[in-house]
């Protein structure tokens, strides 16, 4: 069928033209909407579930932290990070928590709620070199759960076991470490710690990492070097963070350093451009206006707590708080605090922390309203907060410094029926005051529980104590505390010479004598001359100085038995040994019967093969001279 010219040419003119893609749009009713959630609270779930993997995950400018300037040859580029074995190995994914890894990240996590963190981390240690691994995000989990106890030893244990098996730490691990050295007072170990991290570790410094370093090292009294912190954290771009002016600005107000507190706060203020949203720094701002006495306008900022917009967590309303309790303000620091009561709602909002009961508790002691103070504690459970070993030392030592033991002890009472356990500081103070208070039977119970609950108490704690009992006469328990302790304490010159004293006031100088035997064998201390001289002079007083010279001569009379038996003994087990090399040589080299003469004349062995198996027999040094003698024997 013929075309017309008119269809022919319009029919070239389509097939000229580019060719178009066309997309045909499916009615929506075929696909289900994959990306719908059911609820908003399913929304919510889902958005905190993608902010958590953003914390977690490496950034990725720590897949390349060295970068240069671009190769424009494709065929001379480096291989990927994770291809270059000089790399270090990068943390694990989230997606590596899943299947039995779960499970296990399920169990721990259990063993935690449960309190029962030494058997959590003993089953990390176990699982680590078993078929189910666990992840970085359960040893982290059980990390934290020391550190929320103050475990700072079992904590650092278990990191470096981790550390030894290989398991790649992410930043919330270095973060962990940073807290605990911190918490430790050792501030130059944590920014050791730090300087290692910026220079080797595979990921970057997060803006909690900061947050940790400068409120530690505020902590610490270590304001100039928290100063330097917050420079690096401008220096590597990150955004100025009003929580970490607001450590800073409390650093100053500690030092009693107003006009740094309001330069703290203009900087931010520049910064920030002109307006600071965050509440956070209110309190600290109100501090340094009291301390130049702008009491004006320390209120005007307290004010500006309730305008609408400002925004106001728990630790910004914590911080206007505690600077109305501190400055005379208790009235409206009760106001504030029912206000945040009110509105406390979790977890849509949170206003009330276990901060805050600390202020108040502290608020209401220094006013002398001890019964409010303990109310005010023991009523933080019905907002969802669960008091520590800290809070708990907190409350004791305010009751115990104002003569109320029985307030003390009825709160000391609580930590067990709350899930906390005593520190060696909680039991500190109690026997302390029972000494102030002539109960020197409950001080020594008080030790007694510390040292039975597996804590280790400080060769200070242990002085008080010895000291309390001497003072109210009674030394038998002195002494059987000493020697209780003498084996679990380093314990200095001055512990031995303080309990050899009163032992020899007593007249029980041959107690006194036994120390010595005991020093003399274990070496714990130094037994030099000044020491001797103290102890003669201490036997002088009855006549007994050379019981003395008799116990040291006496002792190294033992000692030089001692090393001549040894050495009897390692020569009786040398001449052993040549004895049955001797016997062995002849019979199997040379030939006491007729096959071994038979065997040697059909061949004879070489020198080396002989020097081989004589060296074998005796060892190195034997072996080389028997080897002499055999091949002086084989070549006559």
């Amino acid at each position: 069928m013929a075309l017309s010219k008119a269809t022919f040419l319009t029919h070239l003119k389509a097939i000229t033209q580019p060719h178009r893609y066309i997309r045909i749009r499916t009615p929506s009713s075929l696909y289900p909407r994959f990306l719908s959630f059911s609820s908003p609270e399913e929304a919510a779930a889902e958005r905190r579930r993608r902010k958590r993997q953003i914390r977690i995950d490496p950034p990725l400018s720590a897949l390349n932290r060295n970068q240069q300037s671009p190769n424009p040859n494709p065929k001379s580029q480096s291989p990927p990070y994770y291809l270059n074995p000089s790399n270090p190995k990068l943390p694990e994914h989230t997606s590596a928590l899943t299947g039995n890894r779960l499970n296990l990240h399920n169990r721990i996590l259990t063993l935690i709620r449960e309190n029962d963190l030494d058997e959590a981390a003993l089953y990390t240690r176990h699982s680590i070199y078993s078929n189910c691994r666990p992840t970085i995000f359960t040893i982290n989990a059980v990390l934290f759960a020391l550190l929320r106890q103050s475990r700072y030893s079992d904590l650092l244990s278990l990191h470096r076991f981790i550390t030894q098996a290989g398991v790649v730490p992410n930043i919330v691990t270095y973060n962990l470490i940073f807290q605990t050295y911190l918490d430790c007072r050792k501030a130059d170990t944590a920014l050791e710690h730090f300087k290692q991290f910026i220079n080797d570790a595979p990921v970057n410094p997060s803006p909690t990492t900061f947050r940790i370093l400068v409120k530690g090292l505020v902590d610490n009294n270590r304001l100039d070097r928290a100063l330097d912190i917050k420079e690096q954290m401008d220096g590597k771009g990150f955004a100025s963070d009003p929580l970490v002016y607001h450590y800073l600005m409390l650093g100053h107000a500690k030092n009693s350093d107003g006009d740094s507190v309001l330069s703290l706060y203009e900087d931010l203020k520049g910064k920030l451009g002109g307006v600071v949203e965050d509440g956070v720094v209110l309190g600290s701002l109100m501090k340094g206006y009291f301390l130049k006495g702008m009491e004006k306008e320390a209120m005007e900022c307290y004010e500006e707590a309730f305008v609408k917009g400002k925004k106001m967590s728990d630790i910004a309303y914590n911080s206007v708080l505690d600077a109305l309790s501190k400055n005379g303000k208790f009235d409206e620091a009760l106001k504030l605090f029912d206000r945040m009561r009110k509105e406390h709602d979790p977890p849509v909002k949170l206003t009330i922390n276990l901060g805050s009961f600390n202020v108040m508790v502290d608020a209401y002691c220094a006013e002398g309203r001890f019964k409010e103070a303990i109310e005010v504690f023991m009523s933080m459970g019905e907002y969802r907060c669960k008091p520590d070993t800290l809070s708990f030392n907190n409350l004791i030592e305010k009751l115990c410094n104002n003569g109320m033991i029985l307030e003390a002890e009825d709160v000391y009472g609580e930590m067990e029926g709350r899930g906390v356990n005593p520190d060696e500081f909680t039991y500190g103070l109690l026997m302390d005051t029972c000494f102030k208070e002539n109960r020197s039977d409950d001080a020594s119970n008080y030790f007694r529980k510390m040292v039975e609950s597996g804590l280790r108490p400080n060769l200070a704690v242990y002085n008080r104590l010895v000291d309390g009992l001497v003072k109210v006469g009674k030394i038998d328990d002195a002494k059987s505390f000493f020697d209780l302790m003498v084996k679990k304490l380093k314990m200095d010159v001055a512990s031995y010479q303080f309990m050899m004293k009163v032992l020899s006031e007593e007249g029980r100088l041959d107690e006194v004598l036994a120390i010595v035997d005991m020093l003399l064998d274990d070496n714990v201390v130094d037994f030099d001359e000044e020491f001797q001289e103290f102890v003669k002079g201490e036997l002088r007083k009855e006549g007994r100085e050379e019981d003395l010279t008799k116990l040291m001569e006496e002792k190294e009379r033992l000692k030089a038995e001692a090393k001549a038996k040894e050495a009897e003994a390692a020569e009786a087990e040398a001449a052993k040994r040549r004895v049955s090399v001797a016997s062995i040589l002849p019979s199997k080299f040379f030939g006491d019967n007729k096959e071994t003469e038979s065997e040697s004349t059909g061949a004879t062995p070489s020198e080396s093969e002989l020097a081989e198996k004589t060296t074998e027999v005796l060892g190195s040094d034997q072996g080389e001279a028997k080897s002499d003698r055999a091949s002086e024997q084989l070549t006559a």
